[in-house]
């Protein structure tokens, strides 16, 4: 790993709804592993690991996917919708996480995949992570998605 690389590494902690909104954006277009994604109930922990699309370093020009880790403490329930039937190695695209309260500061942290996958954390109070754990790959594209005004070609 190179100092560029190191200087690009994200650890980042949410406690409120505007720090998992930065955390949302980094997020954004990350591919999941359906069997990268678990719930640890004993220890109330919420994890995943995804390969996140690094918009920095798009930013800066470089197209890479970096290797990191998703996880919220606290948790007291996980709903799903869409995942039950999908095997281990099936590959799901993380479009957004957000945090609605409903007893401060309890609330439901959400995790929207496209193709209407989600999953929904009850949790006492936010506590988020987004840790970038390695390794970097270079990539040929940029994620993007058709808005839905857009004529469709085939």
């Amino acid at each position: 790993m190179n100092m560029t690389e190191t200087a690009t590494d994200l650890k980042l902690i949410a406690l409120d709804g505007e720090d998992l909104a930065v955390i949302s954006a980094h997020v954004q277009d990350a591919l999941v592993k359906r069997g990268e994604i678990a719930y640890l109930a004993a220890q109330k922990r919420f994890a995943l690991g995804a390969w996140r699309y690094d918009w920095a370093a798009d930013a800066a020009g470089r197209k890479e996917r970096v290797g990191a880790a998703l996880r919220f403490d606290r948790v007291m329930k996980v709903s799903q919708i869409g995942l039950s039937g999908l095997k281990p190695e099936a590959t799901l695209n993380l479009l957004a996480v957000s945090f609605d309260e409903s007893d401060p500061p309890a609330g439901f942290v959400t995790l929207t995949f496209s193709g209407g996958a989600a999953i929904r954390l009850e949790v006492e109070c936010l506590e988020g992570e987004l840790r970038d754990l390695g390794p970097r790959q270079q990539v040929e594209t940029c994620p993007g998605h058709a808005l839905a005004d857009e004529p469709q070609t085939s």
